[in-house]
């Protein structure tokens, strides 16, 4: 009897130990669910939710900022304000987004100090909106901006600005900043007095200027620039503000050794445009200082207005001609450009471009990319032009119209054979058929 009693009660006491057991052991799974379901946002780190509103637009990221103080905190922090882009355009005649007026006085009046890098974007390309980044940019007279740039995203629309009311809004940024590193403002009435309040105001900090078709600046501006800004590393002109004196400033010993080098040759009054000639040793001295420069020239020219170019060696290295090019202008490209690293052609003509292509891959030792449009190339010529350049062409953009079947080879066989000479499967591009 005593021996069954002691039983028993072992088994009783080894019964209430198991479910007591079992009971803790779902009471922690209990706790750890709620945790899983419900967690605390309010509690997440505010470098997190930092991150998190940078890649929100504004009008999201002031939403999110109501959903809890932590949050509205976040939302005041200066990093999260360094970086901004002013989009405007207006809502009775557009339909495009555009960043809320509201906001915008908000951004002016909380948050101006804190910018840094800013970009106005005129969505519209109106008049209207371009005014509307003129007010913004003259009420930023508490701010130090390291970068700016003005962009029309259809046609120049601050071109149609009153010039002195762009200036005025544009020299407050350039006087109040002091330290502005990167400059893009391509299509806008800037004009010389006022690059050199840039210059007197940013000149140790100036890295990058880009400033294509500005017509109110002079040859004699843009080599005030580059002879104060010796730190200037990219730069980005018209070829009327092209010079051998600005190609000498910049080869200068307390000049830095320029990185980037972007030039627009254009005209859009065939006949009536002269374009000068660069000298040779001009080029020359530019390119000992800059030895590894990229020189991008964009050519958007007639036929005819081509003769002051490649008459003598020129250092391009990427060269893009936007309209119809001759045969004798690609065959000069050939004997003239031999650091030529990357050839784009959009239109030629109905010659066959045989002789002139096999010329640029025997003389141009560094091409790697080639995009061909409206020519004519014979199969033939283009496999041998393939084959003479190798694994090197790591870009190859040419429209099917452009290869002539010939008697070595047809459409079908041209794939094969350029394949096997660039070491990776190719096929011409396709021109889409709606």
């Amino acid at each position: 009897m005593k021996r069954g009693r002691k039983t028993n009660e072992a088994n009783s006491s080894s019964s209430e130990e198991t479910t007591e057991k079992d009971s803790k052991r779902h009471k922690a799974i209990d706790e750890k669910t709620v945790v899983v379901q419900s967690p605390d946002w309010a509690n997440l780190l505010q470098d997190i939710i930092l991150q998190v509103f940078q890649y929100l637009p504004l009008l999201d990221r002031a939403h999110a900022s109501q959903v809890c103080r932590s949050w509205n905190q976040v939302f005041h922090m200066p990093d999260l304000w360094r970086c901004f882009e002013f989009e405007l355009n207006q809502p009775a005649t557009s339909y495009l987004r555009a960043t809320h007026p509201e906001l915008i006085k908000q951004i002016i009046k909380r948050h101006s100090n804190h910018l840094q890098y800013v970009s106005f974007k005129v969505v519209d390309s109106s008049k209207e909106s371009a005014e509307a980044a003129c007010d913004i940019l003259s009420q930023l007279v508490n701010c130090s901006l390291k970068t700016l740039g003005l962009i029309s995203t259809a046609r120049p629309s601050f071109m149609d600005l009153p010039k002195s009311h762009f200036i005025s809004a544009l020299t407050v940024v350039f006087v109040n900043s002091k330290s502005l590193s990167s400059l893009k403002i391509d299509d806008t009435p800037v004009d010389d007095p006022s690059l050199k309040v840039l210059v007197a105001n940013n000149s140790d900090t100036l890295k990058l200027l880009k400033m294509s078709s500005c017509p109110h600046v002079s040859p004699a501006g843009i080599l005030c620039v580059a002879d104060q800004c010796h730190g200037l590393r990219e730069l980005a002109l018209n070829y009327h503000l092209l010079s051998d004196e600005l190609l000498l400033a910049l080869s200068s010993e307390k000049h830095v050794r320029l990185e980037h080098l972007r030039i627009d040759v254009v005209s859009e009054n065939p006949g009536q445009t002269q374009f000068h000639t660069i000298q040779k040793s001009s080029w020359d001295a530019f390119i000992r200082h800059s030895p590894k420069v990229n020189l991008v020239m964009y050519f958007f020219l007639y036929e005819e207005e081509f003769d002051p170019f490649f008459r003598y060696e020129i250092p391009v290295t990427h060269l893009y001609f936007g309209r119809s090019v001759s045969k004798d202008v690609l065959g000069r490209v050939g004997m003239t450009c031999p650091r030529l690293v990357e050839l784009v052609v959009c239109a030629n003509g109905l010659r066959p471009l045989d002789e002139e292509l096999i010329r640029i891959a025997e003389r141009c030792k560094y091409l790697s990319a080639v995009g061909l449009g409206e020519c004519e190339v014979s199969c033939s010529a283009f496999v041998e032009f393939v084959k003479m350049c190798g694994g090197r062409l790591s870009q190859l953009s040419i429209m099917e119209e452009v290869l002539i079947p010939d008697q070595k080879y047809s459409l079908e066989q041209i794939h094969w054979e350029v394949s096997k000479h660039l070491g990776r499967v190719w096929f011409p591009d396709m021109m889409p058929t709606w």
